[in-house]
C-alpha cells in the first residue's frame, strides 16, 4: 500500500510567501527559503510551491528562485505558477524541482498535460483544479487564481486530466481556504472515485482530524496544508505520527 504524503504549501508572491483566505492570499509569513530549511528538519514528506500571482501577471515560473530553493529543498519538490507551455515545464524540472504543477494552461490547452507526460513521464505531471461552490452547493473549476469560472464540474475535468496524462491531481477547495475548518471532503471523494491517479486534497486542514477525514471519507492519497502549518503550533510530524495512531500507512 502506497504510503499516505503529509505535504505543506508554500504561496509565494512577490518577495515572500503569503498566506489568506479563499485564495486572496494579503498576510506575509516569512521567506520561502528559511521555509524550506525548517522543512527539511521536520521530515517532510514532499513540498509544493505555488507563485500565486504568476499567471496573473502573465509571466512564467521564477527559474532562478526556483533554482536557488531547489539547491536546499532535500525533499520531493512540487513547483506550480505561470506554467503556460511544455518548455515552463522543462525548464522548471532541470532546476531542480520535482514535479510541476499545471493550472490554468491545462484547462486552457489540456494538450499541454499530453505533451509534458510524453516527454517528461507522467510521474512529474501534477495538475490543479480548483473548485469554489455556489450558493445551491454545486461545485464548479476556476482557473486564474479562482477569478474565472469554467463552467465545468470537477469530476469532468478530472477524467479529462488523467486521460490526458496528469501523473496526479491537486484538489484545491477555494472556499475552504485558509478558514481550517476541514476539507471539501465531498468533492474529494466525487473525484478520487472518478481517477484511478493520486489525489491531494487541498483547502481546509485546521486539526489532524481533518486529514485522517478526508483520507478515510474522501479517499484521498495525501493531504497538503498551509494555514495549519503557518498559524499553529501543529507540525507535519505530529500530523503524521496522529494518522499512523488512526491507522494510515505513513513514513516516519
Amino acid at each position: 500500500m502506497l504510503k499516505v504524503r503529509v505535504i505543506p504549501t508554500l504561496l509565494h508572491k512577490g518577495f515572500g510567501l503569503v498566506k489568506g483566505v479563499h485564495f486572496d492570499s494579503r498576510r506575509a509569513v516569512g521567506s520561502p527559503m528559511q521555509a524550506i530549511k525548517v522543512y527539511n528538519l521536520r521530515n517532510v514528506d514532499e513540498l509544493v510551491f505555488l507563485d500565486v500571482t504568476a499567471t496573473l501577471e502573465g509571466r512564467g515560473p521564477d527559474l532562478d528562485l526556483i533554482d536557488d530553493l531547489a539547491d536546499d529543498c532535500f525533499m520531493p519538490f512540487a513547483v506550480g505558477g505561470g506554467v503556460s507551455t511544455v518548455d515552463d515545464v522543462r525548464d522548471l524540472l532541470a532546476v531542480g524541482a520535482d514535479k510541476v504543477v499545471i493550472g490554468t494552461a491545462a484547462l486552457e490547452r489540456p494538450s499541454i498535460v499530453r505533451e509534458a507526460s510524453d516527454r517528461f513521464g507522467a510521474q512529474c505531471v501534477v495538475v490543479s483544479i480548483d473548485t469554489r461552490r455556489h450558493d445551491d452547493g454545486t461545485p464548479e473549476v476556476f482557473v486564474r487564481s479562482g477569478t474565472q469560472g469554467t463552467g465545468r464540474d470537477p469530476v469532468d475535468v478530472a477524467r479529462e486530466m488523467e486521460a490526458a496524462g496528469a501523473g496526479e491531481l491537486l484538489v484545491q477547495s477555494i472556499d475552504r481556504d485558509g478558514v481550517m475548518d476541514g476539507y471539501d471532503v465531498d468533492t474529494v471523494r466525487r473525484i478520487a472515485d472518478a481517477v484511478s491517479v493520486p489525489v491531494v486534497a487541498s483547502g481546509g486542514a485546521g486539526i489532524f482530524e481533518h486529514m485522517a477525514e478526508v483520507l478515510r471519507d474522501g479517499c484521498a492519497s495525501a493531504v497538503a496544508a498551509s494555514a495549519m502549518f503557518h498559524f499553529t503550533e501543529q507540525t507535519p510530524m505530529e500530523a503524521k505520527q496522529y494518522l499512523r495512531e488512526q491507522g494510515f500507512p505513513v513514513r516516519i
